[in-house]
């Protein structure tokens, strides 16, 4: 936490406990007081919990932060953090509009036509936040988690001009090594024709600078 810059922002896609980490969550409303922005059903078990500085959304809404136009989006994927509350809160993804540029934060999901949808209303895409991780076996986590090949799908549904891979090497979740999503990924990229830095996996801790 001490490392970070000030965080104004903070985007909730889920309320999975590998995405949403309270403690965590408490160090930055102690430092910095951020807006919080999560999907439906979230505000009032993030108030329950001591945070006040929290707006919710449903897919397709919109909410306005200083410069920034943040979309809460669809994604398919599932919610819950007890036995009793399966499905309670929504999942999301994100485009954050600012200065005429795009991000895209794809959150947790599998892959489905919805991400042509949002291609249709929000591309191109600037910068694409999309996860590659997390997929095996794929029997169980077809539904939920997209694999690499699936990730460039949704790179391309979205029209992204560049795109940077997440949700993979963190958290030990399923049977893929931690080391198969960038190399797969990579392998698919170059299968395509795309180019070799158009969606690319970064090495853990790198920071990287967006050539627009």
């Amino acid at each position: 936490i001490e490392e970070l810059p000030e965080i104004d922002l903070v985007l909730i896609s889920h309320d999975h406990y590998d995405h949403l980490d309270l403690p965590s969550l408490k160090d930055l409303q102690a430092k910095y007081d951020p807006l919080i922005i999560a999907g439906l059903g979230t505000k009032q078990w993030l108030n329950d919990n001591g945070f006040n500085n929290v707006v919710e959304l449903d897919w397709w809404q919109s909410h306005a932060h200083r410069a920034l136009n943040i979309h809460a989006l669809p994604a398919q994927h599932f919610s819950g953090r007890s036995a009793t509350d399966s499905n309670t809160r929504l999942w999301a993804t994100y485009v954050v509009e600012s200065g005429g540029k795009k991000l895209f934060f794809g959150g947790d999901t599998g892959y489905a036509s919805l991400f042509k949808d949002i291609g249709a209303q929000f591309a191109p895409i600037d910068i694409a936040l999309i996860p590659i991780g997390a997929y095996d076996p794929r029997n169980f986590m077809k539904t939920v988690h997209v694999n690499p090949e699936e990730a460039v799908k949704i790179h391309q549904d979205i029209g992204a001009r560049q795109s940077l891979a997440m949700h993979w090497g963190t958290f030990r979740l399923t049977t893929e090594p931690l080391d198969e999503p960038p190399q797969r990924l990579k392998a698919e990229v170059k299968r395509l024709g795309l180019q070799a830095n158009e969606f690319v996996a970064l090495k853990h801790g790198e920071s990287w600078i967006s050539p627009q």
